[in-house]
């Protein structure tokens, strides 16, 4: 019999860690549906902003940013995203850091969530994570996310059109909300069943490890629904 885990994931396109976590995850999922090709897998992602506070004009590359705005030293930035390159690239992630445009990412939630729509949001946030940290775009630009968007086969005017829409805006907020009340100050997040929380990009092994236990806490719950089932 087919079995289905939900996983609810929360992310920003301007987190390096995201894109790390997305690939150890899908990992993770593939390793274990080798075991267990029985169980499928409900992935949907949710919005989270790890700097709301920029501007929705502001230019300037990763450096800048945390130089200028969160007040470290560029010594400091320039080895850690030297060691985000590394750690990246382990995990076939590539990350230019020296190309990156930071940016505010509300409006690329929007399109995320009208990708959901298609069932194609995961094609289309790998195209959003390619694009701003290996390709230097610049994802607060409408007619950019227009143009990436079609690359991931969404209509670059309903790109347009969600872009002006309140409904996006308000699905995005709502994402936000519900991670603050799951307490949820970092991403990546996965959370399996609505129950169980992981934080962090874990290793596909950790990954795989977790969904083992999903259906062991299953199974004990359905054990515990039928105590005549054990003699």
């Amino acid at each position: 019999m087919t079995e289905t885990i939900r996983v609810d994931i929360w992310s920003d396109i301007a987190c390096p860690w995201c894109y790390i976590g997305k690939r150890r995850f899908e990992a993770g999922v593939a390793a274990f549906r080798e075991a267990h090709p029985e169980v499928d897998f409900e992935v949907a992602g949710h919005s989270f902003e790890l700097a709301p506070d920029t501007p929705l004009d502001f230019t300037g590359s990763e450096v800048d940013f945390l130089v200028r705005h969160k007040g470290m030293p560029a010594a400091q930035v320039e080895q850690m995203l030297a060691q985000m390159t590394e750690l990246g690239a382990a995990d076939g992630v590539v990350f230019d850091f020296a190309s990156v445009k930071h940016a505010n990412t509300a409006r690329a939630h929007r399109i995320l969530h009208l990708a959901a729509e298609s069932g194609a949001q995961d094609a289309v946030q790998d195209r959003l994570f390619r694009a701003y940290f290996a390709e230097g775009e610049d994802l607060s630009d409408p007619e950019t996310l227009a143009r990436l968007g079609a690359d991931a086969g969404l209509d670059p005017e309903a790109v347009r059109v969600a872009l002006a829409d309140d409904i996006y805006g308000e699905a995005v907020q709502r994402d936000i909300t519900r991670a603050r009340m799951l307490g949820v100050n970092g991403v990546p997040f996965f959370l399996l069943d609505q129950k169980y929380g992981i934080s962090g990009a874990q290793s596909a092994e950790a990954f795989a490890g977790a969904f083992e236990q999903v259906l062991g806490f299953r199974a004990g719950a359905s054990t515990e629904d039928h105590p005549a089932d054990q003699a």
